[in-house]
Parts: C-alpha cells; sequence; structure tokens
C-alpha cells in the first residue's frame, strides 16, 4: 500500500497511527482529524518528552473528555503512542512491571454513541512493535493485536474509521503494510499533504530522535 495515495482518497479516517523502521531508526506518526467545532479546536504541544493534545481556543471547549489527553509518552526506552487516556493506564501498567495486553484489558471503545470510536494504540520496543485496536462489536469490544519485527523501509498503518459515515465506521481491516521510501523531511511533508484538507487537525512525525509538529491551528 502506498500510505499517501491510500489517505488522499479517503476524507476521514479519522485519528491514525503509523509505525516502521527507515535507515536504522524507528519510525512514528500520528495525526487527529475532526468534523465537529469541538474536535477541531485542538493543538499538539510537547512538554517534557510527552506529546498531547490542547485546546487551541480554551473558551470554545464543549467538552474535555475524549479530545484532551496525552498522546505519546516514552517509558525506559519504550514508546506509548496512542489516540486517548489509555497512554496513561499503558505507562502505569509499564511501570508496574505488567503488559501493553494487561493495560488494554482495563480499557474499551471510546462511548462516543453512535461512532463508539475505537481505541488505538502502539508501543514500539527494542527489536518490534505492537499495535492494537479496541473496537465494538456487537455488545462486545474486540481486542486485537498485532506484532512486527523492525523491517526495514517497511511500516503498518492503524486508523479509527475506514472512512467517513453517519455513523463512523470502526477500522475493520489488519494494519495496512506501506513502504518509507522517503527521509524524515520528505515524509512529514508529504503526510502532511495527503491529509484531508477540510478535516485534518494535527500531526506528529517521528524518525529516530528528530521531532515535528504540524497545527492547522494557527498556521
Amino acid at each position: 500500500m502506498n500510505l499517501f495515495d491510500y489517505l488522499k482518497n479517503n476524507a476521514y479516517p479519522g485519528r491514525g497511527i503509523f509505525a516502521g523502521y527507515y535507515q536504522g531508526e524507528k519510525v512514528l506518526a500520528y495525526f487527529i482529524m475532526g468534523r465537529s467545532a469541538n474536535s477541531r479546536n485542538r493543538v499538539f504541544k510537547m512538554k517534557d518528552g510527552i506529546l498531547y493534545t490542547d485546546a487551541y481556543d480554551p473558551s470554545k471547549v464543549a467538552d474535555p473528555s475524549l479530545i484532551i489527553y496525552n498522546a505519546m509518552r516514552p517509558y525506559e526506552g519504550k514508546i506509548i503512542l496512542t489516540n486517548g487516556n489509555q497512554t496513561d493506564t499503558i505507562y502505569d501498567f509499564l511501570k508496574d512491571g505488567k503488559t501493553f495486553e494487561e493495560a488494554l484489558a482495563t480499557r474499551e471503545y471510546e462511548p462516543d454513541h453512535p461512532n463508539y470510536t475505537p481505541r488505538i494504540s502502539v508501543l514500539l520496543e527494542e527489536d518490534s512493535y505492537t499495535m492494537s485496536i479496541l473496537k465494538k462489536e456487537g455488545e462486545e469490544c474486540k481486542r486485537e493485536y498485532y506484532s512486527y519485527p523492525y523491517e526495514e523501509g517497511k511500516g503498518h498503518f492503524l486508523s479509527t474509521y475506514d472512512h467517513d459515515g453517519n455513523p463512523l465506521p470502526s477500522f475493520s481491516k489488519e494494519p495496512l503494510e506501506a513502504d518509507i521510501d522517503m527521509n524524515f523531511e520528505g515524509f512529514a511533508e508529504e503526510l502532511w499533504k495527503s491529509l484531508d484538507q477540510d478535516n485534518k487537525i494535527s500531526l506528529y512525525v517521528r524518525f529516530g530522535n528528530k521531532e515535528k509538529i504540524f497545527n492547522r491551528n494557527g498556521e
């Protein structure tokens, strides 16, 4: 799959995570999109190595519960990145000597009827990365996990939704494999350009220790 073409032809994948490996560096990307005024009123910020969402205009926040959270936190050489406050759940479990899977066993999809947005997460470790999606299936929460070794020039993509809709359809596939064939700056710029102009809000890209944030608000 060509990640950029996939996104250019998808007006609303929601929130998306990409992880992989390129020229000896671990690759990570996370973007958020929004349709409502509350969802669009956000920016990415970094503090003490933690990536988090914040309100662009605090006076316009209607409900912070599902839109304000720590998205990425490092822990002892590992990197946790998710689309919600399960980032902190995973961090706390790892600190207690427990696992990524044990942490997510305590969580489920978001309670945003009628979409019931999936929770998507990734844990980057020394030799591999594990992706997860928690989504509503009937009256149950289906928990799926996928682990991959680092492979040069390869990565995997996972998003909350398959495409736009009412209600929004949860991502229904395994993580999509995609090639990484450009450097940090080129990849970051192309990924930002590939997201729908009306719906994109923020993007974070990391290659090794190089990081870049794009925020639609305030540009």
